[in-house]
């Protein structure tokens, strides 16, 4: 599996297995059989509250803990110094592990300040690997930046054919930030299994769409975690690097881009204020 470089020089999979909206009851099956067709990345949030799920998989596999690369997420009820630090406990508890390979704010609300704070000295003690972001605009990812020693090694957004955020990419590159997307495949949505473009260049490298914007997506140098509890699927998803997208071929998915979100706008203040009342048992 190729890698990349996060800006504290820890490598991380381009491609990793997310279990956002899975069950409880369904996940420690589905990350099993993705840990057996391959996956070694794992992304999973307390918000997601399928921690122990995932635990269980990962105990159960054999697979040497060096092998893997294990992500979770600090949810904005916990945000705050002293009780990211809580938080984060529970989440290794949960998970049966004695370190993270990556810790994210979840989102960008709340004290994330605080939780910042404490995620630095999380990641000075070597308890999570990288440290990093989520759903975090430019601006406030700049201040973030800007007033604090540590800066993020990963922002995770929404990135998909129908919005491309080529903008945030350039600005995270200079601030050696890593783009990781969320809803690689826009959660289905906007009929993109059955776009034209997309659907002509699948049948010309014989892959499938999903396929072809998973592999866009990887040659834009963005890390990509899709979702899935088919067998079958997470095996498709995986195989994306035995082909390469032309240059014209990137040049015409570019021209598909709305610039807009399909799926959630963290920028309107009733979103905004309902995500960060949401309250999970983390």
């Amino acid at each position: 599996m190729p890698q990349v470089t996060l800006n504290n020089g820890v490598q991380m999979p381009v491609l990793g297995f997310g279990v956002y909206a899975i069950a409880p009851e369904h996940t420690e099956q589905a990350v099993t059989d993705a840990l057996a067709a391959g996956y070694r990345h794992i992304d999973t949030a307390a918000g997601y509250e399928n921690e122990e799920a995932v635990g269980r998989a990962i105990a159960k596999s054999g697979i040497p803990r060096d092998e893997l690369f294990i992500t979770t997420k600090l949810w904005v009820q916990d945000a705050g110094e002293d009780s990211t630090k809580r938080a984060f406990d529970r989440s290794l508890r949960r998970l049966g592990l004695d370190y993270l390979d990556l810790y994210l704010i979840h989102q960008p609300f709340g004290d994330y300040y605080g939780a910042w704070r404490a995620m630095q000295d999380i990641n000075r003690q070597d308890a999570a690997r990288a440290i990093g972001v989520s759903n975090f605009y430019a601006d406030r990812l700049v201040d973030l930046i800007d007033h604090n020693e540590i800066t993020p090694a990963v922002n995770q957004i929404e990135t998909h054919p129908y919005f491309q955020r080529g903008a945030d990419q350039d600005l995270m590159r200079k601030r050696g930030v890593q783009l990781q997307s969320w809803g690689p495949l826009a959660q289905g949505r906007d009929d993109l299994f059955t776009d034209p473009v997309l659907t002509e260049i699948a049948i010309a490298h014989g892959k499938t769409v999903a396929q072809v914007v998973l592999r866009w997506l990887i040659q834009r140098s963005i890390v990509v975690i899709p979702k899935s509890v088919r067998p079958e699927r997470m095996a498709e998803n995986i195989d994306v690097f035995d082909f390469q997208l032309t240059e014209d071929e990137m040049n015409r998915i570019a021209t598909l881009d709305t610039g807009a979100s399909s799926i959630f706008d963290h920028r309107d203040p009733q979103s905004v204020s309902w995500l960060g009342n949401v309250r999970f048992n983390t």
